[in-house]
């Protein structure tokens, strides 16, 4: 039996959130904390992200941040008149922890690393094990052994929500054939330049929200002419251009910043659009190109 929906809080604005298959709903622009690292650093950036009406915080347990996030939430939440219901808080499973009793002994560390009693959206980070080849054929029936972990969690209420990253349309499959709790995210790499539209139309109709990580790639995207010169009508930066179009998607974001600055200029996305004409500039850049890691090896 799935838990009941928890009310929307106040300091949320219903139409920056998408609603998830477990009927809760999720903020659309998070904050990626992956490379932050000291408290110091993760401080600052949560500090940003709060003052500037992000309500969603990502971060996974090989990130090592867990407990620097979690002291820093717990001293700067009340800072802002927020409390922890206020804040949608996602974490992952390490590829390094598969198996049933290891994910679940490794999602309970998480939640006591972060100081919390409830995580809103718990993902496996990775379809393959560390140390394991990516054709290694044990892969499926191990991370089908963590979804049953997920599973019982959330159960337990533990867990309001459970999804997957770096999954491909046949590791949904998978999924989806063996699952008692349907996923209700994946969390991919998502950009003008890596479109995933197998990927998306296969999550829609099976109700799975995508949610996108290296939404702004590297430099060589922020700087593309295409990106460039359509930030330039708008006025806009060339960071931002690229996040609006993946929320044009129907994709939400979690864009990652040390800087405080940028965290407060990637949150300014609400208040302008693109046009359809530049959604289809931007959408023409699509050539498959990854900044990331590409799980499509992975059995």
């Amino acid at each position: 039996m799935q838990p009941t929906a928890p009310a929307l809080p106040e300091s949320w604005v219903p139409e920056r959130t998408v609603r998830l298959n477990t009927g809760a709903r999720m903020p659309l622009l998070g904050l990626g904390t992956y490379r932050l690292k000291g408290d110091e650093a993760v401080r600052a950036s949560l500090d940003a992200a709060l003052a500037n009406g992000y309500r969603l915080v990502d971060t996974a347990a090989v990130y090592g941040n867990e407990a620097a996030l979690g002291r820093a939430l717990k001293d700067l939440l009340p800072r802002h008149g927020l409390a922890r219901e206020d804040v949608f808080l996602t974490s992952k499973l390490s590829p390094r922890d598969h198996g049933e009793e290891s994910a679940y002994a490794a999602c309970l560390r998480t939640l006591q690393d972060l100081d919390c009693g409830y995580l809103d959206l718990y993902l496996i980070h990775w379809p393959g094990t560390q140390g394991r080849p990516q054709d290694d054929a044990g892969n499926p029936e191990r991370r089908l052994q963590s979804w049953r972990a997920l599973e019982r969690l959330h159960d337990a209420g533990k867990l309001r929500a459970i999804g997957v990253s770096n999954y491909t349309v046949q590791h949904l499959q998978e999924l989806l054939a063996n699952c008692r709790v349907m996923p209700a995210v994946l969390q991919v790499e998502f950009h003008p330049e890596l479109g995933q539209t197998e990927l998306l139309e296969f999550c829609t109709r099976n109700d799975i929200h995508l949610q996108a990580y290296s939404s702004l790639g590297t430099g060589p995207l922020v700087e593309h002419a295409v990106v460039r010169a359509v930030a330039q009508r708008h006025g806009r930066m060339p960071a931002q251009v690229l996040l609006r179009w993946v929320l044009h998607q129907g994709v939400s974001v979690i864009p990652k910043s040390a800087s405080p600055g940028r965290v407060a200029e990637n949150g300014q996305l609400w208040s302008w659009d693109l046009s359809q004409a530049d959604v289809e500039e931007l959408r023409r850049l699509d050539c498959g190109k990854r900044y990331c890691w590409d799980p499509t090896g992975v059995v």
